[in-house]
């Protein structure tokens, strides 16, 4: 699993224009990113995203195309009359897009959320987990050897005559 885009080069910039263009506290803004914890457990993997004040309703984990999207809104409340003093709290759509490898089981993901934490539960596919492979022999049935007590038995006298001429040729260690 990869995260696409985390960071945003010219959010400085916007946030300074913004600010000289006299944008007043307490207005909208879009929030920068969306914070989350990627680690594997087992057969799954375990996306955890902190979306603290989003209404639940409002949550949306959707896969498409190998790519898996959350999305959620928080708002600010819109009181009249109110003064603001500060308004540091992001408002707005939170997005997040993750690229989903192909051993991963998309029918079956899973999430919850509790707590201002989305939790997205990713299993990995039957296909894609470790198994051991069974080796087999083309015949499992014992098979009986006889052994020969002596080679010169067996042997032609010709094949005797080149035993013993190979033996005198190279003697054989006492190893």
């Amino acid at each position: 699993m990869i995260a696409v885009l985390r960071f945003d080069p010219f959010h400085d910039i916007d946030t300074v224009a913004r600010q000289l263009l006299g944008e007043r506290a307490g207005t909208g803004r879009a929030p920068r990113f969306m914070p989350m914890d990627l680690f594997k457990a087992g057969d799954h993997y375990v996306l955890n995203a902190d979306l603290p004040g989003v209404d639940p309703g409002s949550i949306d984990v959707s896969v498409d195309n190998g790519t898996l999207t959350l999305r959620a809104q928080r708002t600010v409340p819109s009181e009249e009359g109110v003064q603001w003093i500060a308004s540091e709290r992001f408002a707005g759509t939170f997005m997040r897009q993750m690229s989903l490898g192909e051993n991963v089981d998309v029918e079956n993901i899973s999430a919850t959320y509790n707590n201002g934490v989305l939790s997205v539960t990713i299993p990995i596919a039957e296909r894609a987990k470790p198994r051991r492979i069974q080796i087999t022999g083309a015949s499992q049935e014992p098979r009986t050897i006889e052994a020969q007590s002596s080679r010169s038995e067996t042997m032609s006298p010709t094949q005797q005559e080149q035993s013993q001429q190979s033996q005198q040729q190279y003697p054989q260690s006492s190893k």
